[in-house]
């Protein structure tokens, strides 16, 4: 699975821990944004016998019962700077830190995120449904009129005003039907004092009540 992960990332022009050695603390450099951008490769096909015998309605529908958080990844790379709304994410590993998040292989975005080889993980907050939104279109200047500085490790767009974010490069990326999970090594991450997430339950946003 290793194998196969750093064959992907090769295939997108991601620089991978085979390709060079790492520096000893966990910041590391900027991805070099001149690199020339490789084209988009092909995607496989998920063959019908891999496909769940349930409907796929029924299978949104049941599987939105389930309540989670709402996330921005982003990164920057030559193109500029992207990102794609997640609901997908997780923490995964505490030695070595590790998270986690799941995008699916018809995105456009991702291969701009294993290009660049890093990425921020933006958790937002309980206002921030509207820039959610933004960020769940296809096709459109998602950036226009979003504030944003830069994360400190990998200089991917940190979105302003949320209450926590994790600043990471690629550690791994799966295959997982129809969809990838991508795992990413942590280089940095924070949180404000205060603020309340943005959860996603059935198809709309919601708040904590306490």
């Amino acid at each position: 699975m290793a194998a196969t992960a750093v064959r992907y990332l090769r295939s997108v022009g991601a620089a991978t821990t085979a390709d060079r050695p790492q520096p000893p603390s966990q910041t590391l450099p900027r991805p070099d944004l001149r690199a020339e951008a490789l084209p988009r490769p092909d995607l496989r096909a998920v063959q019908d016998d891999e496909r769940l015998p349930v409907d796929p309605a029924e299978f949104r529908r049941v599987l939105g019962h389930f309540a989670s958080g709402v996330t921005v990844v982003t990164a920057h790379d030559a193109d500029g700077p992207t990102g794609f709304a997640c609901q997908s994410f997780a923490s995964l590993s505490l030695d070595p830190p590790l998270v986690a998040f799941m995008v699916a292989r018809t995105s456009t975005t991702w291969p701009r995120i294993a290009r660049a080889g890093v990425f921020c993980v933006n958790i937002l907050g309980a206002e921030q449904g509207a820039l959610c939104r933004g960020f769940a279109v296809s096709g459109a200047d998602k950036f226009a009129g979003v504030a944003y500085g830069e994360a400190p490790a990998t200089g991917s767009p940190l979105l302003g005003s949320v209450p926590a974010w994790i600043d990471c490069r690629v550690h791994a990326v799966h295959t997982g039907g129809d969809h990838l999970i991508v795992v990413g090594r942590v280089a940095a991450l924070g949180a404000a004092a205060e603020g309340e997430p943005l959860l996603f339950h059935r198809g709309v946003f919601g708040r904590f009540s306490r």
